[in-house]
């Protein structure tokens, strides 16, 4: 019949056989290849199969007229996580949040520079900051902070200290002996380093470090306050005889004073501190000068080559 045949022709097109052959549904197909890979094509049915031609063709329209076109907005790819304000930081908050931030920031710098500045004051050297307002600091650094280093030097110098020495000579027949002026050390030693390139060591700190040895075992009326005081003033001799040995003066010195002339360092124009410049004096007593303090002997006043003697071996000095 036609129909049959009719049957079969539309059965071949779908890669079925003629005849009696057993032709598997259109709907139960699940390996018919799929024109578009796209997961949102609808799969063919067979009400499409057996819709006219004509409404066929009416359904297709649409499709080849926005393939023309380009995709419609509807048919554009699903939009992804929400994405991100732009900026980041501060940038990234409102404006509220923003400003508390802001205020925030503010007053934790203004904390840590003044943290900074207390800790700065405290370990300076005394100051007029904070001669007006030490309790402040104190109250800041106490207990949490407290500082027991220097951040420039344990003590810094703010005198200008000197070394003088005059010495009594004896004078052959005659009844007095005579006294010489007083000799600045100290200024000497600064003309030697003064527009030297590289001073000597000795000259910088020889008498300077002697002085201070002095001053720190000794009180103030000139008392030895421990076992060095007497080491100390036997280092202040030796070098008080070397010296005076330069100017002529070292087999006839009898006796030596010596004496210190400290003046404070003028302050600032700036500042209203009142400190007084005047030169003050510390004189110390007369030492009578002894064998071991001259040049070139040891503490028993021999010599080099009379404490090497084959006699002084011998004794077992």
């Amino acid at each position: 019949m036609v129909i049959d045949g009719d049957r079969g022709g539309m059965d071949a097109d779908h890669g079925g056989g003629t005849g009696d052959e057993k032709k598997l549904a259109w709907p139960d197909v699940t390996d018919h290849p799929k024109s578009d890979s796209r997961p949102d094509h609808p799969e063919p049915d067979q009400d499409a199969e057996t819709a006219p031609a004509g409404s066929l063709e009416a359904d297709a329209a649409p499709s080849s007229a926005t393939d023309a076109s380009g995709p419609s907005p509807a048919s554009s790819v699903a939009p992804g996580p929400a994405e991100r304000r732009p900026g980041a930081g501060l940038a990234a908050l409102s404006l509220p949040y923003q400003i508390v931030a802001a205020i925030a920031l503010s007053l934790i710098g203004v904390v840590a520079c003044a943290h900074i500045a207390m800790i700065f004051l405290h370990v300076a050297p005394s100051n007029t900051l904070t001669k007006q307002h030490g309790e402040v600091v104190d109250d800041w650094v106490y207990p949490e902070f407290e500082q027991n280093w220097k951040l420039f030097a344990p003590n810094p110098l703010q005198q200008n200290v000197s070394v003088h020495v005059r010495a009594e000579l004896a004078n052959d027949g005659a009844d007095s002996n005579s006294v010489t002026r007083w000799i600045n050390l100290s200024r000497e030693d600064g003309e030697a380093i003064r527009g030297n390139v590289l001073p000597s060591h000795v000259d910088q700190n020889e008498l300077r470090r002697a002085w201070d040895f002095y001053t720190g075992s000794h009180d103030s009326e000139n008392r030895s306050t421990g076992l060095r005081g007497e080491l100390s003033e036997r280092y202040i001799r030796r070098i008080v005889m070397l010296r005076l040995a330069e100017h002529g003066y070292g087999g006839a010195v009898e006796r030596i004073q010596v004496r210190s002339a400290v003046r404070h360092v003028g302050v600032p124009l700036w500042s209203a501190e009142k400190i007084s410049t005047k030169t003050e004096y510390r004189e110390l007593p007369w030492w009578n000068v002894s064998p071991a303090d001259l040049p070139k002997t040891d503490a028993m006043g021999r010599s080099p080559e009379a404490a090497t003697s084959p006699q002084a071996v011998e004794a077992g000095e």
